[in-house]
């Protein structure tokens, strides 16, 4: 909303500030974190009295994670909706909210959230790990995100045309699109807008399922999750700046330079529930936060034209659900696991390591993709 005083800037010129996205960004992420500093005890103590203590799998499921993480016990789930209160009052306050990209981003954040929130109540009331089925869940996801999708493809011709086109990392030109001379593979505008839908509903459902397995160790998703932001505030600027966008040879719309906002937001909500969730864990994001955020990154990976490289930059997101789908496939078809326990961090916790250590090493495996996703910008 403060974008708007800009409007004043004749009467007073110092207001002028509130036209740029860069302070705007660099607010949206104070904001955020001092909104989940400030709030951050009350949540804590608000869902202890609710008694939504995150349920921990049992001695009979997993013996040694269990000795492992039975202190974790009792300890309050749903923080998510710190990080989700904290990025919304950023973003009201900092962003310009008839952007149509934050509109869409918006309705992932809140609508995934939703769902996960149901998922966290079914399982602190039923203390166990099972919440809302596997297909109910995907149902779900799917309506959200295809939701925000339609919302996006629909709304204007101009960013239609911005979002359809499917590029490669590496690559000037679209590998899939509408334009025969510039696509490798053109296809019939119905077509492309089918195919389009279905890309987007995958990154975000996959991004959402990703972040959700990743979440298992104190920090580990929330730390991942801000590296990732970042990095896409970097990808929504260069994008929303023309000339940018023409020297680096990236696709380029006026609007997407707001998403920086949105995603700095994230940094810094992230940072603030960081504050109470790292090493030893005062409250857990719970699939409130995991699910959301999730999706979340695949709208910034769709809003900046970088859906493909999110494998790159969301690497450790990218493990967690890999080592579940080899460990599935493996034991399903020989019988055998390939690694003591997945996701991946358990592995690594079963083998001995600490639980800090294994944090830290994915932490800095986070970055280590990030830098490598953001080297690609000069790469085509």
């Amino acid at each position: 909303m403060l974008y708007y005083l800009s409007q004043f800037s004749d009467q007073f010129g110092p207001l002028r500030v509130f036209e740029y996205v860069t302070p705007r960004a660099g607010g949206a992420c104070l904001t955020a974190f001092l909104i989940s500093m400030l709030f951050g005890n009350r949540v804590i103590l608000k869902l202890t009295a609710l008694k939504f203590g995150q349920p921990i799998r049992t001695a009979e499921e997993v013996h040694k994670l269990h000795e492992l993480h039975q202190s974790k016990g009792g300890t309050p789930t749903m923080g998510g909706v710190l990080i989700i209160a904290s990025i919304m009052g950023a973003v009201l306050m900092w962003a310009i909210p008839t952007n149509p990209f934050i509109i869409a981003l918006t309705i992932v954040l809140l609508g995934l959230g939703l769902l996960g929130f149901l998922d966290d109540y079914r399982k602190v009331k039923k203390r166990n790990t099972a919440g809302v089925s596997a297909r109910g869940k995907l149902l779900l996801q799917l309506l959200v995100t295809g939701g925000a999708a339609a919302f996006l493809l629909l709304h204007d011709a101009e960013t239609r045309k911005y979002l359809e086109p499917i590029y490669v990392p590496f690559l000037k030109n679209p590998v899939v699109g509408l334009d025969p001379s510039q696509a490798a593979f053109a296809l019939a505008p119905q077509v492309m807008f089918a195919v389009a839908i279905c890309f987007f509903l995958l990154v975000m459902v996959g991004g959402s399922n990703a972040v959700n397995l990743t979440d298992g160790l104190d920090g580990l998703a929330i730390g991942c999750m801000m590296i990732a932001s970042m990095s896409y505030a970097i990808f929504a600027y260069v994008t929303g700046n023309a000339k940018f966008a023409e020297y680096l040879f990236l696709p380029h719309h006026s609007l997407v330079s707001e998403v920086t906002v949105f995603c700095m937001a994230t940094v810094g909500a992230g940072a603030g529930f960081l504050w109470f969730n790292c090493h030893p864990a005062r409250v857990f994001m719970g699939d409130t936060g995991s699910l959301s955020l999730g999706g979340l990154l695949g709208m910034m990976a769709i809003c900046s034209r970088q859906e493909l490289l999110l494998v790159v930059i969301g690497g450790v997101f990218v493990m967690e659900a890999m080592s579940v789908i080899l460990q599935v496939g493996s034991f399903k078809l020989t019988g055998k696991r390939i690694f003591r326990m997945a996701p991946i961090h358990h592995h690594f916790e079963l083998m001995g390591w600490k639980e800090t250590k294994v944090i830290t090493r994915f932490w800095i495996l986070a970055i280590m993709f990030a830098l490598a996703g953001l080297a690609t910008l000069k790469i085509r």
